[in-house]
């Protein structure tokens, strides 16, 4: 343990900040813990996951919506792609099940993200994609399906 004040550990050394805050809460000195921080980093842990399970959620949507409708440009590099980011979403859902609900909350909102990104690369009007998305968040996560 350093001499210095956790709260200007946190400013100066973030790494040793968090040494020094995981010892405190092992050893039981929780009256030394520096609270305000610690309360923002795990309300920021939170918001990672969640951007983190939109994120792949947008990139198979996008994906899906380009295999579906340029069929004659379909590539394995696309069905990388899919493999890759449905793996991080089980990966997601493996440590924190919790997100799941999230997953299908979000769903509709990540289909209208992945919709404008699809038209962008594809360079198709963005009419071209149905206003609610073609897949189920079950297909969406099935490692096994492209559309047709």
């Amino acid at each position: 343990m350093t001499n210095t004040p956790v709260t200007n550990l946190y400013e100066q050394d973030f790494y040793l900040w968090l040494e020094e805050t995981a010892e405190l809460l092992k050893t039981g000195k929780f009256e030394k813990l520096d609270i305000e921080n610690l309360i923002e980093e795990i309300e920021s842990m939170g918001r990672s996951e969640k951007q983190a399970l939109r994120s792949n959620l947008e990139v198979i949507l996008m994906h899906l919506l380009k295999y579906k409708y340029q069929p004659e440009k379909r590539s394995n590099s696309w069905r990388y792609t899919l493999l890759e980011h449905r793996r991080r979403l089980q990966d997601i859902f493996q440590f924190s099940p919790s997100l799941r609900r999230y997953f299908l909350e979000t769903f509709p909102y990540c289909y209208q993200g992945a919709r404008k990104l699809a038209s962008v690369e594809t360079e198709m009007a963005i009419t071209t994609f149905p206003l609610a998305s073609p897949f189920t968040p079950e297909q969406v996560l099935d490692e096994d399906f492209l559309p047709e």
